[in-house]
């Protein structure tokens, strides 16, 4: 049997639906900044509860975006951590800013409590990472911002709709970043992203700034940047965020038959804590394994499409190197990324293929 990691195939089996509405966009020529655009802009603010949406190019665009219009750039610090994917990294140098890494904690996200010490004259901003789908202490990140005076930005690019005290991702921080890769869980046919925030004035930059700075076809009151969601994948996202409480219900679904039935191999695999207070919407479904790099060959080979992500942190890849860390820097981090696998957990999964991917894992522990 194989389990698929990848889901678009399922997901888009059935694509005329898709095309018909593709082809009433064709014919109106709306595809720049066009009506489907603004309906997916209102829809997926109503869905994360939040005032103000923005559709940009991608995930990365949305961070870069988001610090270019709060004054982040050279000679500013921003905390962040280096369990993530490298966008998020490379989005603050994009913007001239330096990362400052925080190590995580048992949930694969920032370690609030270790904040405080990285925080210097220079720190401008605090990034926390909304990783897996699992969501950062935003309660205690946001005393800490307050505190110190720091602009507090969420990366929600892999969380969708997660929450933390039934508070959801994006309403702790000025704004926060959400992407629509098409592997995330809410997805179009290419990059896509999104910026939410509470703030109309904010919001209002945002639109002119992804826009080069333009009210209208011909005249500029910033000079600006050219990131909009293309409103053919507005067209894509407008069907999909209908299907979205399904598919999100499933992820936790399927996470949870996980959780259980890997409870009885204590010594092998250790689950991530999971905390009622938190609305974890599995972007990924990520635990800590002995003999990782064995059971993931295992895996493959009984057509299970395990992954890791990602081997590599991010302070040790060579896109780093100049920040000066060093291996030992952040020891959470870095023993997770020699330990952790992420098993298919999406919504199009079989009972059959999650029964199957629980049984081969069971099997290549039971030789112990």
């Amino acid at each position: 049997m194989k389990v698929p990691f990848s889901y678009l195939d399922r997901q888009f089996a059935d694509v005329d639906g898709y095309l018909k509405d593709l082809k009433e966009l064709v014919q109106t020529g709306d595809f720049t900044l066009g009506t489907p655009l603004a309906e997916f802009e209102r829809e997926f603010a109503q869905y994360c509860c939040l005032p103000h949406a923005i559709g940009v190019a991608s995930g990365t665009d949305a961070l870069i975006l988001i610090m270019k219009l709060l004054g982040i750039g050279v000679g500013d610090e921003v905390i962040t951590t280096p369990m993530t994917f490298i966008a998020t990294v490379g989005a603050i140098a994009m913007t001239g800013a330096t990362p400052v890494f925080v190590d995580s904690n048992n949930g694969f996200v920032i370690d609030a409590d270790q904040i405080e010490d990285s925080i210097t004259s220079k720190t401008k901003a605090i990034l926390p990472v909304h990783y897996t789908g699992n969501v950062a202490d935003m309660p205690r990140i946001s005393e800490i911002s307050e505190k110190y005076n720091l602009i507090l930005i969420e990366d929600a690019c892999q969380a969708i709709g997660a929450s933390i005290d039934k508070n959801p991702v994006g309403s702790w921080g000025v704004a926060a970043a959400y992407s629509l890769h098409p592997l995330k869980n809410l997805n179009v046919w290419g990059d896509g992203g999104v910026i939410l925030t509470q703030s109309a004035e904010f919001a209002d930059r945002l639109r002119l700034y992804r826009n080069h700075g333009l009210v209208n076809r011909d005249y500029a009151v910033v000079f600006g940047h050219n990131s909009r969601l293309d409103t053919i994948q507005a067209v894509i996202g407008n069907r999909l965020i209908k299907e979205f409480d399904i598919i999100t219900e499933k992820r936790i679904e399927n996470a949870q038959r996980y959780d259980l039935a890997f409870a009885e191999l204590d010594g092998f695999i250790s689950i991530p804590q999971r905390s009622s207070r938190i609305k974890n919407v599995y972007h990924l479904y990520m635990i800590r394994v002995k003999n990782r790099d064995d059971l993931l060959q295992h895996l493959q080979q009984c057509g299970v499409e395990a992954k890791i992500h990602y081997p590599t942190p991010v302070h040790m890849q060579e896109a780093a190197a100049y920040l000066g860390y060093k291996k030992g820097d952040f020891p959470v981090c870095e023993l997770d990324c020699q330990n952790i696998i992420t098993l298919p957990a999406h919504q199009h999964l079989t009972e059959e293929e999650i029964n199957y991917t629980i049984e081969q894992v069971m099997s290549f522990y039971h030789r112990f």
